[in-house]
């Protein structure tokens, strides 16, 4: 960093930097990935503090505890008692309110958004549900996200299908352990997740977004610190990559504008077309699947210090559209 200190307390060069990060496996494979790159940017090692979250040690299911930043309070309280100096999040486990004193210095380079099947036998869902009912059964398919529930179930009912789907909680090994004992039929999680815990021969089938649109910020990581360590938001922000910076915006703040947290069953989905336009896919539903309320919207965005804004807009947008066809009444109870 040509030869100046990091931070504004100007540690020894040598100095580790303390990234706080969730016990989970994927929480530290994530972590560990974030880590590399900044020692790789700065020269100064990182150490992982491990940190766990309400989410993490709760057992009910996360409709019921109110999703909206059960696995991010604990490392942002770190934070602002200067326990760690940044902190690396699934973005789409982050509140879409930045609270005071605390800046998103970095959100990487997107991976895979879509959602997977680990399914029995290596079957596709449609061939899953077509073999089961064959032999008299419905399929059962676990999930903890009531998007995926609200999507899974109007994917059936569209076709005339039998399928379950079935609330779960735990890690990855955990869920797709449902899957191997024979206890569900399938479990869906995110390819990205899969991705890296290198896991991704597991999956059966890739979900469309058409079928399946993603969580707002799904695949996408958060690295946050405080506003006060400007050496380190400056170093911080090598890793940042402007598009996808700017497509997670979109998503973000249509959940904002719906005041829904992660925990309700909305969807949505930035992605870019030709000339730097934005295309912003919006999704609610209700978790039975009787009705799923989807619309679009696209904007050109230009790439510049104003390309939040205008991403940011879009997604007003597009809320303010589903909010005038009913999207509050689908969600039920409203994030506060």
């Amino acid at each position: 960093m040509n030869g100046q200190p990091l931070t504004d307390q100007a540690p020894a060069a040598t100095a580790p930097l303390r990234l706080g990060t969730r016990r989970s496996a994927l929480a530290m494979a994530q972590s560990g990935m974030v880590a590399r790159e900044v020692t790789r940017l700065t020269g100064r090692p990182v150490e992982l503090v491990e940190i766990t979250t309400y989410g993490d040690t709760s057992r009910e299911a996360l409709a019921q505890i109110g999703g909206t930043g059960v696995f991010v309070s604990a490392l942002r309280d770190a934070l602002l008692e200067g326990r760690i100096d940044f902190a690396v999040h699934s973005l789409k486990d982050l509140p879409t309110a930045e609270p005071a004193g605390l800046v998103l210095a970095a959100v990487p380079e997107r991976e895979d958004v879509r959602d997977a099947l680990v399914a029995q036998e290596g079957l596709a869902l449609g061939e899953l549900v077509e073999k089961l009912a064959g032999a008299g059964r419905t399929a059962r398919v676990g999930t903890g996200s009531p998007r995926r529930m609200a999507q899974l179930n109007a994917w059936a009912r569209a076709r005339g299908a039998q399928l379950e789907t079935v609330a779960i909680r735990g890690n990855v090994d955990t869920r797709i352990g449902f899957v191997a004992s024979g206890e569900l039929d399938a479990v869906v999680l995110a390819t990205a997740g899969l991705n890296r815990l290198g896991r991704s021969a597991e999956i059966t089938e890739h979900l469309d977004p058409e079928l399946m649109t993603p969580a707002p910020g799904q695949g996408a990581l958060a690295i946050e610190c405080t506003t006060a360590d400007r050496g380190l938001i400056t170093a911080l922000s090598a890793l940042d990559h402007l598009p996808t910076r700017v497509a997670v915006a979109a998503e973000r703040a249509l959940l904002a504008t719906l005041e829904a947290g992660c925990s309700a069953p909305v969807a949505a989905l930035a992605t870019w077309g030709h000339e730097y336009e934005l295309r912003l896919e919006g999704v609610v539903g209700t978790v039975d699947g009787a009705t799923l309320l989807k619309m679009s919207a696209n904007g050109p965005i230009v790439l510049d210090e104003t390309a939040e804004q205008q991403a940011t807009a879009l997604g007003h947008a597009l809320a303010a559209r589903l909010l005038d066809a009913g999207a509050a009444a689908l969600m039920g109870e409203r994030a506060r």
